[in-house]
């Protein structure tokens, strides 16, 4: 039983003491494929870095996060654009909106998405989308460019069951994480309802670990974890779940 860690940032700092063993835990616990989203231009060489030291077990995205986008916004893209020019991708991300700290960057933040978005069907990619306080806003996005020219994932999918159903009629899937194991999580309404079809397991490594870690730095090691509670809300074998999302994953990204 092997499992796909659509979503995790393994390159980040908070790997820096023990990264060699983080991945080798991954590896033991059955996780033997890990996609790497981008920040910024700050991350992509640490990012290039670990997935040249395990190219077979690591898959790169380009991308400029939401929460990155400032006033010199061209720069970072022009960025991206290079990168997907020049290098080998499986997705376009992670890219999205952020107005949960404030909406001050609201329009870059939109113009930026929007840009990315385009190169992604110019590129033949999917998206990692992140969303966070900005479903409204992105939906209304994604209408105008005519979404049914595009494919992702919405990940760390924090929205509520209504809206996870709008995300899977428009064509995306959603990314399920540790917060599924939160109690009372929204989450764990959605991973229950959704098509097991439409859903893929990530971590967001190092943050949101699921329980019994929630607190602690998030590793890919504990996809399983998230796996096992997808596996009994829905009543199904933890394997039945590892090999529905790892064959999203590799469908999806072209894995």
């Amino acid at each position: 039983m092997t499992f796909i860690d659509t979503h995790c940032h393994l390159y980040d700092e908070a790997f820096d003491a023990d990264r060699q063993q983080a991945v080798q835990r991954a590896l033991d616990a059955g996780v033997t494929t890990m996609l790497l989203p981008d920040i910024d231009s700050t991350s992509t060489e640490r990012l290039d870095t670990l997935y040249n030291l395990y190219p077979n077990h690591f898959h790169r995205m380009a991308g400029f996060h939401p929460t990155s986008v400032k006033e010199d916004f061209e720069v970072e893209l022009a960025h991206v654009r290079k990168r997907l020019e020049t290098g080998s991708f499986v997705a376009v991300g992670e890219i999205g909106m952020d107005l949960y700290w404030n909406r001050t960057f609201e329009e870059q933040q939109r113009e930026v998405l929007r840009r990315q978005m385009l190169w992604a069907t110019e590129f033949g990619l999917p998206v990692a989308l992140h969303i966070r306080k900005a479903h409204n806003e992105v939906f209304g996005l994604l209408r105008d460019l005519n979404h049914s020219s595009y494919r992702g994932v919405m990940h760390c999918f924090g929205g509520s069951l209504q809206e996870a159903w709008r995300a899977v009629d428009m064509g995306f899937m959603l990314g399920i994480g540790g917060v599924v194991t939160f109690k009372n999580a929204t989450m764990a309404e959605v991973a229950k309802a959704v098509p097991l079809d439409r859903l893929l397991l990530e971590t967001d490594a190092p943050y949101l670990s699921p329980v019994p870690h929630r607190g602690e730095r998030n590793e890919s090691s504990y996809i399983p974890l998230i796996a096992q509670k997808i596996a009994d809300l829905r009543g199904i074998s933890i394997e039945a779940v590892a090999e529905q999302t790892s064959t999203n994953a590799r469908m999806l990204f072209s894995l």
